[in-house]
């Protein structure tokens, strides 16, 4: 059996990276990628509590794929999202002034 405190730090270590960087970033792309770093924190100290759990077929063996699958459903979306605010706007930079959108490019009317 492992020791429980490298997970827990792995886990500390993404969360406080991905919170760094949500916060800190105005690239939506690195803001995805912050989020994408705490999911990946909260999934280790999932898999790691679970690892003390007596029985293997509890939640936490269940829970992780659940969040597997929702954060790549997320970065889909996300990325999505993010393609067509670069298609409007010609940056993903989130405090950036508005481009084409300010013209008339893609406003639809």
């Amino acid at each position: 059996m492992i020791h429980l405190a490298g997970p827990y730090i792995v886990a500390a270590l993404l969360v406080g990276l991905g919170v760094m960087g949500v916060l800190v970033r105005r690239n939506a792309v690195l803001l995805l990628i912050g989020v994408e770093l705490i999911l990946s924190g909260s999934l280790v100290l999932l898999v790691a509590s679970g690892a003390t759990s007596p029985s293997r077929w509890e939640s936490s063996s269940v829970l992780p794929l659940f969040v597997i699958t929702i954060a790549a459903a997320e970065v889909v979306v996300a990325l999505a999202v993010i393609l067509t605010a670069f298609r409007h706007r010609g940056s993903i930079d989130l405090d950036g002034p508005l481009g084409a959108a300010d013209s008339g490019e893609g406003s639809g009317t």
